[in-house]
């Protein structure tokens, strides 16, 4: 007998995938969400939760490939690379180096910029239309520096930020200290990103499983996809139980696990895992008022009123499944140059990593296939998966709709990789 045939199988059960799955739905589409776990227990789970436009500036930028090199023999640098022979790894690398120039950085900058604008007002009207409770605030984002170079190289790319939609405001060390008592002495200055927001994410990838349930939508916990067999009026989809699923069109919204399963397809997607770490914490007495970047160490600190979360760092090692203590205590380090009263290292709730999916160019492939019609893929968010979830779930199901999408899709476009 033949399996049931689905409306849209969702490959995957974080942020993306789950945004995807409730745009479609609200488009008249029925969905089934297929994830390995449970959701939103990867990718999603350990990031900092920050909704950050002000992170437009790809990766990809003049000057990161020599300090790349310099911080290779670093094993606690905010990016690192641990020797290895990995020929795909170093391809990627080439491409990527190849963009590290005024002119690549400013195209994938004004690409990511509008993708995240549109999520970062399209969230907001999702938590309030479908009620998220993920504790959503709107206090923006500081950068933090003590490293005056630093801080001046920062100040100089505010400009090219404003002209994309992206509000700056630089404050002084000495301003920024009185308004902010959780931070030691040493502060040379601070940009604020006025715009930004941050939630806790593992609390919205909840919510919206919750809202895609009470909507129809169905979502498998513990289905581990392991081939995907695209069909003339349709697809299958293979299950590690023995087990299939059928649907009319398939989303790809697997991260960092993307390329290993449409590879037999015919399709290639250079995605690299970039490991980050984070440390949870229950809530500090004295923490900061916003969330924060500690930009000379490249630490993200965000707090919640459940709780506190030091997070960042990137690590190209592969799919590397250990928890390197190194990383973590590079963490715990820059709290305590950073905060008057850092959380004490055993009062950690957990100690997490994640593999993000980098691609070179630091933008997302979101569309169909060139080569199979009821194939669609939402993969390679970097590290703000998070951040452009629902613009994706609804550029998404707006071009498996034909209806007009909100923002230009040519960026993202899958072929640039074909």
């Amino acid at each position: 007998m033949n399996p049931h045939q689905d409306d849209v199988l969702i490959l995957g059960g974080g942020a993306i995938g789950l945004a995807t799955a409730l745009a479609l739905l609200e488009s008249g589409r029925g969905v089934r969400v297929l994830e390995a776990g449970r959701v939103g227990g990867a990718t999603s789970h350990g990031n900092c939760g920050t909704i950050t436009p002000s992170h437009a500036p790809p990766l990809a930028a003049p000057g990161v490939p020599l300090r790349a090199l310099k911080w290779m023999l670093t094993p606690d640098a905010p990016l690192y690379l641990k020797p290895r022979v990995d020929p795909v790894l170093w391809r990627w690398l080439l491409r990527f180096a190849a963009r590290c120039n005024p002119r690549d950085w400013l195209d994938s900058a004004r690409g990511r910029a509008a993708i995240l604008n549109d999520s970062r007002a399209r969230l907001k009207d999702w938590i309030g239309r479908y009620g998220l409770e993920c504790e959503f605030g709107e206090t923006g984002l500081d950068y933090v520096f003590r490293d005056r170079r630093n801080f001046e190289y920062h100040v100089a790319e505010c400009e090219p930020l404003d002209r994309m939609g992206i509000a700056t405001e630089v404050i002084d060390g000495d301003a920024y200290l009185r308004d902010e008592p959780a931070l030691r002495e040493g502060v040379v200055g601070a940009i604020r990103f006025p715009d930004d927001a941050h939630l806790r994410p593992d609390r919205y990838v909840a919510e919206l499983a919750r809202v895609v349930r009470e909507r129809g939508g169905l979502i498998e916990e513990g289905c581990r996809v392991e081939a995907l067999l695209p069909e003339t009026d349709g697809v299958r989809v293979r299950i590690a139980d023995g087990g299939e699923r059928r649907g009319r069109d398939a989303v790809v919204a697997m991260a960092a696990w993307t390329p290993a399963l449409i590879r037999p397809l015919g399709l290639r997607l250079p995605i690299q895992p970039g490991k980050g770490y984070s440390i949870t914490y229950p809530k500090l007495d004295l923490a900061p008022r916003r969330p924060l970047v500690l930009k000379d160490r490249s630490v993200c600190v965000t707090a919640w009123g459940s709780g506190f979360r030091l997070g960042s760092t990137m690590e190209f090692s592969g799919q590397d499944s250990s928890l390197n203590a190194v990383r973590l205590a590079a963490l715990e380090r820059a709290a305590r140059e950073y905060l008057r009263a850092p959380p004490p290292a055993d009062a950690a709730l957990e100690k997490w990593y994640g593999w993000r999916p980098m691609t070179f160019d630091d933008l997302p492939a979101l569309g169909r296939s060139p080569r199979h019609p009821h194939v669609w893929l939402a993969a390679g968010h970097g590290m703000l998966g998070i951040s452009m979830s629902t613009a994706t779930g609804q550029l998404v199901a707006d071009l498996m709709t034909g209806r007009d999408p909100a923002i230009d899709p040519a960026p993202y476009r899958v072929e640039r990789f074909q």
